[in-house]
């Protein structure tokens, strides 16, 4: 499974919006390397694990259970902007704990049946390397199979399920199977976001997501 990319198309999914219960971004340091000559910045490659629950302790998301690591780009709104902030001046092999508004996560409309609304998140996430080359993928060319440069509903749809479903046969988690149950929803909750014009079609200026081949 493509996890960079499903969580792409779940951060366009995201807009934020305050919710009642807003509170600040806490970011705790849990532990630090020595020797830190390099810290996260803007730009950057970031390479984490990560383990990601909810106020109750409901684990909805770990890629220490895939033995996968994500690897993404801090500050280009690839991810959630509580990442984007939250993961800045970080060391190799540091580890913290973040405390996510839903301002800064999935805001009023949540996640599918994954995240619920006004959701506070909660992160356990540890640095495995810090990169300084942009991403290659061009997710709009991915997702426009019939390259007319406009993505439909349908396009977005089977993009989705494909990056859902474990290669090589792997057994699908619970929380994967919560969103492909709820996929249409996605759907609707990315084009709500990204289709400015609301003509049914997301265009290459309208998507927010990675689309820029490298040169």
């Amino acid at each position: 499974m493509t996890l960079r990319c499903v969580l792409v198309v779940l951060a366009l999914a995201g807009a934020t919006f305050a919710g009642p219960e807003v509170t600040e971004l806490k970011v705790d340091v849990v532990s630090v390397p020595e020797g830190c000559s390099v810290k996260s910045k803007h730009g950057d490659m970031l390479t984490m694990h990560y383990t990601g629950t909810l106020d109750d302790g409901h684990k909805f998301d770990s890629s220490y259970d895939r033995d996968q690591p994500f690897t993404f780009q801090i500050g280009v709104g690839q991810v959630i902007k509580g990442w984007d902030q939250g993961l800045l001046d970080m060391c190799v092999g540091e580890k913290r704990k973040l405390t996510i508004p839903s301002s800064l996560g999935y805001g009023e409309r949540g996640a599918g049946n994954v995240i619920p609304p006004h959701a506070t998140l909660h992160f356990d996430v540890e640095l495995i390397n810090i990169g300084d080359s942009p991403p290659t993928t061009n997710v709009f060319k991915e997702i426009d199979a019939d390259k007319d440069n406009m993505l439909s509903r349908e396009e977005v749809s089977d993009y989705l399920k494909k990056q859902m479903v474990p290669a090589d046969g792997a057994e699908m988690s619970e929380d994967v199977k919560q969103m492909l149950e709820s996929h249409d929803k996605l759907v609707e909750e990315i084009f709500q976001h990204e289709d400015k014009d609301k003509n049914g079609f997301i265009s290459h200026e309208e998507f927010s997501g990675p689309k820029h081949d490298e040169l």
